[in-house]
C-alpha cells in the first residue's frame, strides 16, 4: 500500500507523529477521533481505524464508506460485546489480539498517517489485551505516523506515555432521563 499524493497534501517530510489518548467517563472519545480522520482526509493523508470491543453497525461506518480512498475502518469486536458485564470469552481474547496485529500491519504499512485504536483502553481494561502489548506497539510507532489511542480507563503507563492527553467529563447526559441512543447522534 502507498500513499497518494494529491496537491493538497501535507509533506510527509514535514510531518511529525505524536501519541494522543482520548479517555474519560464522559461522551465523545470516539467522535473525536472520527474528527481527526475526518480532518486528515481534507488534506490528502490517510487513517486506518481499528475498533476494539465493537461489532455494531454505527452511523460511523456508512459515512467512512464514503471516505474510504482516505479512511479505512475494520471492526474486531462481537455484536454486542461492549455491553457484557461478565468475563468475555475465548473469542474475544482471539479478537482483540488480532485486532491489534492489524493495527500494526497498518501502522508499519507505509499506506497511513493516522492510525486510530478505538476502545483500546477498555480492551485493556478487561484485560483482552495487556498494556505491554499496547506499549510494544507503540515501541514500533515510525516517527511520521500518528496514534490516537480511545476508550475509558486509560492506564496511567498510557497517560504518561502519550504527547497529548483529553478526559471526556460527564457533566449531565440524557441517558439518566431514559433517552435511548439516537441513530446519528450515539450510534
Amino acid at each position: 500500500m502507498t500513499k497518494t499524493k494529491n496537491a493538497g497534501d501535507v509533506s510527509k517530510k514535514a510531518f511529525k507523529g505524536y501519541i494522543q489518548v482520548y479517555t474519560g467517563k464522559g461522551r465523545g472519545k470516539t467522535t473525536a477521533a472520527l474528527g481527526v480522520a475526518l480532518r486528515a482526509a481534507g488534506h490528502g493523508l490517510k487513517t486506518y481505524i481499528g475498533q476494539f470491543l465493537k461489532g455494531q453497525d454505527y452511523g460511523e461506518l456508512h459515512s467512512i464508506q464514503k471516505l474510504s480512498s482516505w479512511i479505512t475502518l475494520e471492526q474486531f469486536g462481537r455484536k454486542g460485546f461492549i455491553h457484557v458485564t461478565k468475563n468475555p470469552d475465548k473469542e474475544d481474547f482471539k479478537r482483540a489480539k488480532s485486532g491489534l496485529e492489524k493495527c500494526r500491519e497498518a501502522m508499519l504499512s507505509g499506506a497511513y498517517t493516522i492510525i486510530i485504536l478505538d476502545e483500546i483502553n477498555v480492551a485493556i481494561y478487561f484485560k483482552l489485551i495487556t498494556e505491554k502489548e499496547v506499549h510494544d506497539f507503540l515501541d514500533k510507532k515510525p516517527e511520521d505516523i500518528e496514534v490516537i489511542l480511545t476508550g475509558r480507563y486509560a492506564p496511567d503507563s498510557l497517560v504518561k506515555r502519550a504527547d497529548l492527553v483529553t478526559e471526556m467529563k460527564e457533566i449531565k447526559h440524557y441517558y439518566s432521563k431514559g433517552v435511548q441512543a439516537r441513530e446519528g447522534i450515539e450510534k
